[in-house]
């Protein structure tokens, strides 16, 4: 079977309540020096957010700048995925500053609103199209976030106004607190709905074990994501110390399904159609 492209997201949601031991990277230097450790471990792409001292979102793109210094500086290869999303009060511009980097290789693009807790995570339609056409000008490839059906829906109607390219990549997105929950049997009708000439992912918000990303590999995932951003455990009795610990687990997890970890130059083609 085709090689699992393994995704990171190594930096904790903020406000995120961060378990003892464990370390959340937020300077440049911490944050690759987490990545490098994946990388070693299997990961080929790496989730950024645009993020201040704090770990706040931002729209000051030094620090985010400074992180893609350092990996190229250090010989990390890794794709660059950069987010135009998270719970804030930025502006349509602000939230997809990332796409002004000439390094951003992929960009993650939400299919609609969704409830998230207490709050409502909005997308609007008109905000998606005018994401999506940025992605367009500046080359960037749009990971589609889709939170329930009715987003897979949405995805292939833009796709006919030609607001998204015909060959679509979603990642489905599990685990959200007022979203859909993390039932395997969800995710294998979710796949069953996917349009012809697209391919998935899988994050799991939250995940306390590695059982719907297993689930995710079994029926044919293209790529699984571990992260800081999405939970600090990967077996429900310990948290993560590291980025490095989770990518290790779920690369251990893929082998034991009998698939392989695809490598950078397996995820550089899939994703960009490059040598």
């Amino acid at each position: 079977m085709k090689p699992v492209i393994l995704a990171c997201a190594p930096v904790a949601h903020e406000g995120s309540r961060i378990p003892p031991r464990t370390q959340n990277p937020l300077t440049p230097e911490e944050v690759v020096e987490e990545v490098g450790a994946c990388v070693e471990a299997g990961v080929s792409v790496v989730h950024l957010h645009v993020r201040d001292a704090a770990g706040r979102l931002s729209f000051d793109l030094s620090r985010y700048r400074r992180t893609l210094d350092l990996l190229a500086e250090q010989g990390i290869r890794v794709l660059i995925n950069g987010s135009t999303g998270g719970l804030s009060s930025l502006s349509l511009e602000e939230r997809c500053v990332a796409l002004d980097e000439k390094r951003t290789q992929i960009a993650s693009l939400n299919m609609g609103s969704v409830n998230v807790r207490d709050t409502v995570y909005i997308n609007t339609v008109p905000d998606i199209r005018f994401w999506a056409g940025r992605m367009s000008e500046r080359g960037v490839i749009p990971e589609l976030e889709v939170f329930d059906l009715s987003m897979i829906e949405q995805c292939k109607r833009l796709r006919e106004e030609g607001t998204l390219p015909r060959r679509l990549h979603f990642n489905l997105c599990f685990g959200f607190p007022g979203a859909i929950d993390e039932d395997p049997a969800h995710l294998a009708y979710l796949v069953s709905r996917l349009p012809e000439e697209s391919s998935f992912g899988v994050i799991h918000d939250g995940m306390r074990d590695l059982t719907l990303l297993a689930a995710a590999v079994a029926f044919g995932a293209d790529q699984i994501r571990i992260g800081f951003e999405d939970s600090f455990a990967c077996r429900p009795d310990a948290a993560a110390e590291s980025n490095g610990e989770l990518a290790r687990a779920a690369a251990a997890m893929i082998l034991s399904l009998g698939r392989e970890v695809a490598d950078y130059d397996y995820a550089r083609r899939y994703w960009l159609g490059a040598e």
